[in-house]
């Protein structure tokens, strides 16, 4: 699985669009990070030591008439599994049902790139009145938005059962290229080579790896969601990093890494320290 999340931005407000089997397991780990940075259960509801921030929580998030608090996340799939596995969680009430779209035969595309491209043809239409109807409630809609995908590449430590994953990531990288403004690479071989090494996971499970990536979601928006002096839209915070349009593949680093079963004890960290980690293989 290659395309993730793809977000698209207005200038405060930014709708996340999780793709396929891949895309929706990272994207249920990244909306519990972000229930608990903004002290919001599970059903939606803020809790009572989260009233007095001054986080902005309606850059993901929207209130309903209930004051519920409802991610901009649209949700699609070809095969039911993992959708069905989020609306029965703790978290089930927490998406907007009407944003959730799974094909009506659920056979899904086979792992072939080119299946699931015939098929999106097809859907296409039903899937853009989606997005246009979450995109019609924003209420800071501009004229210029920007596409950013977190795109996970495949392991190339391991043997793959699909005999055409070459193939999926070169038609995959072609479209990132063409039609998006910047894409934040997710290296699977890395994330499993951080979880057994660094973190002393023999067997990582995916939730655990995309735990991983979820905090780097979240912490890549942070100074969105808690606003200060800089960077406090995505435009702003990308522009400097991209130098030509078709150059707009980004590299992540974070320090330090835990998963929830860890707890480590955080100590006094200088920009050494922080710097030999972010560059150590």
């Amino acid at each position: 699985n290659h395309a993730v999340v793809s977000v698209i931005v207005m200038p405060r407000e930014i709708i996340s669009v999780q793709l396929g089997q891949c895309g929706n397991q990272i994207g249920m780990e990244f909306w519990k990070q972000l229930c608990a940075e903004h002290g919001i259960n599970p059903e939606g509801i803020l809790e009572k030591f989260a009233t007095e921030g001054k986080d902005r929580k309606d850059v993901f998030f929207y209130q309903a008439d209930d004051e519920h608090y409802i991610p901009r996340a649209v949700l699609l799939d070809l095969e039911p599994r993992v959708i069905h596995g989020i609306l029965s969680s703790s978290y089930a009430k927490l998406y907007n049902p009407e944003n959730i779209y799974m094909s009506e035969h659920g056979g899904g595309a086979g792992n072939n790139w080119a299946s699931g491209y015939s098929q999106s043809e097809r859907l296409s239409e039903e899937i853009f009145d989606i997005i246009d109807r979450e995109a019609d409630g924003s209420d800071s809609l501009f004229p210029k938005k920007l596409i950013q995908t977190y795109s996970v590449f495949p392991n190339l430590d391991e043997f793959s059962d699909v005999v055409v994953q070459p193939y999926n990531s070169i038609l995959t990288l072609k479209r990132l290229t063409l039609h998006t403004d910047c894409v934040v690479v997710i290296d699977n071989t890395a994330l499993n080579r951080i979880a057994a090494e660094r973190l002393r996971i023999p067997n990582p499970t995916f939730s655990q790896v995309n735990q991983l990536v979820s905090t780097i979601m979240a912490t890549s928006t942070a100074t969105l969601r808690y606003p200060g002096y800089m960077h406090n839209d995505l435009i702003g915070l990308i522009s400097s990093l991209i130098p030509t349009p078709r150059l707009h593949y980004l590299m992540t680093g974070y320090t330090p890494l835990t998963t929830d079963t860890q707890v480590d004890s955080v100590r006094k960290t200088t920009v050494l320290d922080v710097m030999r980690r972010l560059l150590q293989c």
